[in-house]
């Protein structure tokens, strides 16, 4: 084993001891810095000498930028934030003489403004799973608090039973950063829960609230297949992650005069540039709606406004 394998190693340890991460995260991490590590042996520095002495920011740029030519650049932003946080856990621990992650800045991101869906097909989506199933009812309960209360599918499928307030139609959520917040539920989602709890429950001894066929705990992955499964059934063109239900319930709250800040405590974000993204999206909406109603936004058959 070699000393760059021991110290990565030591701090996947350090990760998995202190750090609220998921095992995805994890083992995505660790093929990072593997991968890190590898460069490092090939360039002669995976020694105790070349540790000790600290790298040139020179060797991880060089790094980063043939990284860049085969992988997307959220893939090296990841890269950059795993060597980060081991070059930091290895200053800390006296392996190296200087933190040189700082030293490097973050390529910029390409961020694409959100998909979602209009209203209606919005409507059709939530209205298309077959209430006659007890999985026909589960989806439609997951899809309204997904569309009604703008949550994360990684919060929607760690919901528990206990979290669900019916009488007064909210629910308590667990965000990222383990911050708590109470969201409301729409009638909508009300009305489509109780009916799903009414049913029989596979596995009466869990308290999660979604369930697959064998009794545990609904995945995220799962969700996002059982949402392409409905846009197939609609026939639509549209591909929508999970996470689209999120920005359509976003949208759709701006269009209709929410206050920016309201949606910033609804989706739990921690800064509102990152709600404000929605003002983007919704701005080429509000145009076509302009140009389409508007006395002086429509075109004249000569081609100008009236």
């Amino acid at each position: 084993m070699t000393l760059v394998r021991e110290m990565i190693d030591a701090y996947m340890a350090h990760l998995k001891d202190r750090r609220l991460m998921s095992s995805h995260t994890l083992k995505a991490y660790e093929t990072d810095l593997l991968r890190w590590g590898a460069f490092l042996d090939q360039q002669g520095l995976g020694a105790l000498q070349a540790f000790e002495g600290g790298f040139e920011p020179a060797i991880l740029r060089h790094y980063l930028a043939g990284m860049s030519e085969s992988h997307e650049r959220s893939s090296v932003c990841r890269h950059l934030s795993a060597i980060r946080g081991f070059l930091k856990f290895s200053r800390q621990k006296g392996w190296i003489s200087r933190d040189i992650g700082a030293l490097v800045p973050t390529p910029r991101q390409r961020r694409p403004l959100p998909r979602f869906l209009n209203i209606d097909e919005m409507r059709e989506l939530v209205e298309s799973p077959d209430l006659s199933t007890l999985a026909g009812k589960r989806d439609r309960a997951l899809l309204e608090i997904l569309y009604g209360s703008g949550l994360r599918v990684g919060e929607a499928v760690a919901l528990n039973v206990e979290d669900l307030n019916l009488a007064q139609g909210w629910v308590r959520v667990m965000g990222k950063g383990s911050k708590q917040r109470e969201v409301p539920l729409g009638g909508p989602a009300v009305q489509a829960l109780s009916h799903y709890l009414e049913g029989p429950r596979q596995n009466p001894q869990t308290q999660a609230l979604f369930l697959n066929y064998r009794g545990d705990r609904l995945t995220s992955r799962s969700v996002a297949r059982m949402l392409a499964r409905q846009l197939v059934r609609l026939g639509t063109a549209k591909h929508l992650s999970p996470h689209g239900l999120r920005h359509s319930f976003a949208t759709h709250l701006l269009a209709a005069g929410a206050d920016l800040r309201t949606i910033q405590e609804l989706l739990g974000h921690s800064r509102l540039s990152t709600t404000q993204r929605y003002t983007h999206v919704d701005l080429g909406q509000l145009l076509d709606e302009y140009r389409g109603t508007h006395p002086l936004g429509k075109k004249s058959k000569h081609g100008h406004t009236g």
